[in-house]
């Protein structure tokens, strides 16, 4: 079984930045792929972004291309998001996922393990 605990959500204005972090533990981490997931209200869960295994590969959502950048330190069992140049659609709750995987994932279904979010609110 793997915990996440994710953490940095808030509140800030547009064009201002927020860092995930998204803190994993019963299981080693390395051998898991990991993503980042939003939901807004009223909608689905979709992917934001994902990182493979050792970090050599990794997913972004055409939303956030060039804004958000993910990472991972294997040996501090983390996985973070950094989000820059924030936009009020981006607001939403933010899950952390981990995927008994090597590889990327890129549906909600594809992963085993979830964290239980963090509200990212972005004003206009």
């Amino acid at each position: 079984q793997v915990q996440l605990v994710e953490s940095g959500g808030g509140l800030v204005q547009a064009g201002g930045s927020l860092r995930l972090s998204c803190a994993a533990s019963g299981r080693t981490f390395s051998s898991l792929a990991m993503g980042w997931f939003r939901q807004a209200p009223g909608k689905e869960r979709h992917i934001v972004s994902a990182i493979n295994w050792d970090g050599g590969s990794y997913y972004y959502a055409d939303s956030v291309k060039g804004r958000f950048t993910i990472s991972r330190d294997n040996g501090k069992n983390t996985v973070y998001l950094q989000m820059n140049s924030l936009k009020p659609e981006d607001t939403g709750v933010y899950y952390c996922a981990g995927r008994i995987n090597y590889g990327l994932g890129f549906r909600a279904g594809e992963y085993n393990y979830w964290g239980q979010g963090t509200q990212v609110t972005v004003s206009s």
